[in-house]
């Protein structure tokens, strides 16, 4: 179905504000602002995976924020990061582990792939928002060298 995960972001934002959910409702609300905003930039509506690509970049944002608001000594508001980011990993699949990735990675380089780019480039969307990118990357360079 063409655009049900945005339909269902929609759906649970609408609920969430039913239930008074502050922390669901903030989270929604702004993660459908920023679909709104890609779909501006790209001149078109997202399909399923480009909404993912959103709420992956949603959930990193938050990962950082949390990271730098605990080094800064700011428990209460790295806790309230990692609650919204909780609250948008129940949109993507589950996350995949090192060895399924490096699993993936030795699939293209036995199929043809000889450089990290080309490695990269058939992983990427394979694995985007289910494994961060920069492990990957040192994963390429593990199978490569």
């Amino acid at each position: 179905m063409k655009g049900s995960l945005k339909d269902r972001l929609r759906s649970d934002l609408n609920e969430a504000r039913r239930a008074r959910d502050r922390v669901r409702t903030l989270v929604l609300s702004t993660t459908l602002a920023e679909l709104r905003n890609r779909e501006i930039e790209t001149g078109g509506p997202l399909d399923d995976d480009g909404v993912r690509t959103v709420v992956a970049r949603a959930i990193k944002q938050r990962r950082d924020a949390a990271a730098q608001m605990k080094a800064g000594g700011r428990e209460e508001l790295a806790a309230r990061e990692r609650e919204q980011e909780l609250v948008l990993t129940g949109y993507l699949p589950p996350e995949l582990s090192a060895e399924d990735v490096r699993g993936m990675v030795r699939e293209l380089i036995d199929g043809g792939a000889g450089d990290i780019g080309a490695v990269m480039g058939g992983l990427m969307p394979r694995i985007r928002g289910r494994f961060d990118g920069r492990a990957a990357s040192a994963i390429v360079r593990e199978e490569l060298g």
